[in-house]
């Protein structure tokens, strides 16, 4: 079903789509976003060896651990296996759906969602930008292409894209919950590596047209603003560089999984920074240095993890987040140093101690209260300013569609 004729007079920015679902091996075909463990070979060996012999979207992703100056080949063979897989009737075809998931994270709580395709042109990256959907944090321009490459060719999107939304009462889940034993289950199986498990319902017509109705009161609401991203900016991003260069109404959708920001199961953890081949005290010595010459009304707190032992740091800004801080040191005055985003402050610690030539750095993060007022307010905040839950309870590659001239 196109945008224009779902509702021409309110002009809904999230719509129905036709979702390929994998006919059998749920488990093995379902792989976690290629944006997760990017200093941890040793997870994606395990999911290498765990879907071996498998139909899976192992072989449909470029996990960012594998990115390389020239991916050609990489991604030669991904669009090849994408081709493979839709002639080998691999997937089967819910037509002109809305699914609603229910995922039990790794922590329990169950976080509840609702997937559809969203109308890109209604979808803002730049910080000024006032779509209906709006990045939540600076997009790195240079970062797009690599993304744009991969999808150009592609004739299959899997999305790892979550977009939040502000229903603070809750009324769209609460809804699709009491309709559920009255829907049809459309998948329900347990996730790789201790990630919980999943399960899916295709909406009735019903269903649909409640959902757009509360999604529409939302949007008035916040006076336009209907969706943040919440993951997934960049891989969004390059599908919208795509559609400006084309203008092809098949290259202006996207499929995204949307989640009520004010679920229980949605916590917005810090994503900490570990830099590469650096000398521990300098860093720090440097950080300390640039921000009391900058000075500011606010201070933040840092530990700092090295080899060496841990270290705590006060610094001044006028940021009001710490990561913005952090990251305004690192743009001006360590471009050229390697720096990794890292989930989880296990994991952070497991890296920067890992050498003695690496140093990471935790802090606290922001409250996801905050997250609308302050992207309406000031636009799109530092990159790599939080992360919903920890890597595990990310989305996990399960629903497809066609996209380009193949969709």
């Amino acid at each position: 079903m196109s945008f224009q004729s779902i509702d021409e007079k309110s002009k809904l920015c999230f719509s129905e789509a036709d979702i390929l679902l994998p006919k059998q091996d749920e488990d093995r075909f379902a792989v976690i976003a290629c944006d997760q463990f990017t200093s941890e070979p040793e997870y994606w060996e395990k999911v290498r060896s765990f879907t071996s012999g498998y139909n899976t979207a192992y072989d449909l992703i470029l996990p960012e651990i594998y990115l390389k100056d020239d991916n050609a080949e990489a991604i030669k063979r991904i669009n090849s296996n994408m081709e493979k897989y839709l002639g080998n009737g691999v997937f089967r075809e819910v037509k002109d759906s809305f699914i609603y998931v229910k995922r039990v994270q790794s922590d329990g709580l169950v976080r509840d969602g609702l997937i559809g395709k969203i109308d890109l042109s209604e979808y803002t990256y730049t910080a000024s930008g006032d779509g209906k959907i709006r990045s939540t944090e600076k997009t790195v321009i240079e970062r797009i292409p690599p993304r744009a490459e991969i999808r150009r060719g592609a004739s299959l999107e899997l999305p790892h894209v979550m977009l939040l939304f502000d229903d603070e009462s809750d009324r769209l889940m609460k809804y699709l919950e009491s309709r559920k034993n009255s829907l049809e289950k459309l998948y329900d199986f347990e996730l790789f590596g201790g990630a919980g498990s999943i399960s899916g319902y295709g909406l009735d017509e019903a269903a649909k047209e409640k959902a757009k109705q509360i999604l529409l009161e939302t949007e008035r609401k916040n006076n336009g603003l209907l969706f943040c991203v919440g993951d997934g900016n960049h891989s969004l991003a390059a599908a919208k560089s795509i559609y400006e260069k084309t203008g092809r109404e098949c290259d202006r959708y996207a499929l995204v999984e949307i989640v009520n920001i004010h679920s229980p199961a949605i916590n917005f953890e810090p994503i900490y920074r570990v830099l590469f081949e650096v000398d521990p005290d300098g860093i720090i010595n440097d950080f300390i240095d640039y921000c009391e010459k900058k000075g500011g009304v606010y201070r933040h707190e840092f530990t700092c993890v090295s080899r060496g032992g841990e270290r705590e740091i006060s610094v001044p800004s006028d940021f009001t987040l710490p990561v913005a801080a952090l990251q305004d040191f690192l743009d001006n005055e360590k471009p050229q140093v390697k720096t990794d985003y890292i989930h989880g402050i296990d994991s952070t610690v497991n890296i920067a101690t890992a050498e003695d030539n690496r140093i990471g750095f935790l802090f606290k993060g922001m409250e996801k209260g905050e997250l609308f007022t302050a992207v309406a307010k000031d636009g799109a905040l530092p990159r790599k300013t939080f992360s919903m839950g920890h890597a595990l309870d990310k989305r996990f590659y399960l629903e497809a569609r066609r996209i380009g001239e193949h969709g």
